[in-house]
């Protein structure tokens, strides 16, 4: 399935702009910076990285001309799913990618508390997502770095 089979339903064509990207992929690198600060509690770590995991899976569909729709219910949900189509993730990493999405959730509505372990596995996550996605735009579209 293509990306473009989800133009109208859940994502919308846009031009990318560069000062966009960049903004997300800093935006990412201040949370990741963010989760690993050990006075905070682990709910905030963890959403902290998941918020990383999102931003640069927002930048990467941005930079490939997409970008969710916001006024749709799931936009997280297809930001992760489509990392196999604009970065190359592999579609094993966007399942543990929705667990950690579904982790965020029973925490946000829930009050459940984020196990040490939980925190680390955002954060790994986050991190390699991170390196992949600096990666990506040093060989394809460096002016974006």
């Amino acid at each position: 399935m293509s990306l473009d089979n989800l133009v109208g339903k859940s994502l919308e064509r846009i031009v990318p702009a560069e000062s966009t990207i960049k903004r997300l992929v800093a935006a990412a690198n201040r949370n990741i910076s963010d989760s690993k600060v050990q006075a905070v509690s682990n709910e905030n770590r963890f959403d902290s990285a998941y918020k990383a995991i999102l931003q640069m899976a927002n930048a990467a569909l941005q930079v490939n001309g997409l970008r969710p729709s916001t006024s749709q219910p799931g936009h997280h949900m297809t930001m992760l799913q489509s990392l196999p189509k604009t970065l190359g993730v592999n579609p094993k990493t966007v399942i543990v990618y929705d667990i950690l999405r579904k982790q965020r959730q029973v925490v946000d509505y829930s009050g459940e508390l984020i196990s040490p372990e939980s925190v680390r596995e955002c954060i790994k996550q986050a991190e390699k997502l991170q390196k992949l996605m600096l990666d990506w735009l040093e060989k394809n579209k460096p002016e974006f770095k």
